[in-house]
């Protein structure tokens, strides 16, 4: 896909992987609107030149005023980006259930709602295209957050269904699965992390080059010791 010209919904795209995906799509000629929660960020966003939206994607009334501001806007990308880390580890405390109920909606039906309520003007453009953006803890999970790896697994499966629904269509769906990467939600976090601006870079890349994934830095290694031996994923992931 060109992106010159396209016009994008982003979600999240205030801070971190998103702002930066963000900035180089408006970098390529692209329209993008972006959403988020902090009104600092999207005051810097929309001050950087973005159309900017404030939305919590957390809960289904936040999902239905997005789609509202939106109207009738054509949009030729969905990039399905926001997302939230949920503590939810017994060995510390006791979890926070609606903590946990708000994570699992931003991570997993927020997305399949967005899609829901998108798809058609998506298929009413010439070339279009899906990105969920999951992560390498979708192939196998983190013992410390059992709810994000569980939402992002149930969103990998989501798009690979939808992908075969939409095969016909002028729509590609994409994958995009990130590592560890260096954001305010990996704040503490020990493992190697990788600049927000390289994984930006390879999602886009993804669109451009229409890939239905985009296995990112080390989660090409995670993909392919699955492949293999999936115990073995699961013991490199589970100890974190």
């Amino acid at each position: 896909m060109q992106l010159a010209g396209k016009t994008v919904l982003l979600t999240g795209g205030s801070a971190g992987i998103g702002r930066e995906i963000a900035l180089q799509l408006k970098a390529k000629g692209a329209r993008v609107i972006l959403t988020g929660r902090s009104p600092e960020r999207l005051e810097a966003m929309r001050d950087a030149g973005f159309e900017v939206i404030a939305a919590d994607l957390s809960h289904a009334a936040g999902v239905d005023a997005l789609i509202a501001q939106l109207a009738e806007t054509e949009l030729d990308v969905l990039i399905n980006n926001a997302g939230q880390l949920v503590d939810h580890d017994f060995r510390k405390a006791a979890p926070d259930a609606d903590a946990a109920d708000a994570g699992i909606y931003a991570n997993l039906s927020a997305p399949i709602r967005l899609i829901t309520a998108l798809v058609e003007r998506l298929r009413a453009r010439p070339q279009a295209a899906i990105v969920n953006v999951t992560s390498g803890l979708a192939i196998a999970p983190a013992a410390r957050q059992p709810v994000y790896c569980a939402t992002k697994a149930g969103l990998r499966f989501y798009t690979l269904a939808l992908r075969e629904q939409l095969k016909e269509s002028a729509i590609q769906v994409i994958e995009a699965l990130p590592p560890v990467v260096d954001t305010q939600m990996n704040d503490g976090n020990p493992m190697k992390k990788m600049p927000p601006e390289e994984c930006a870079r390879q999602i886009i890349a993804a669109i451009e080059q229409d890939h239905d994934e985009a296995n990112i830095g080390m989660t090409k290694m995670l993909r392919t010791v699955e492949a293999v031996a999936p115990w073995l994923a699961r013991r490199m992931t589970l100890r974190f």
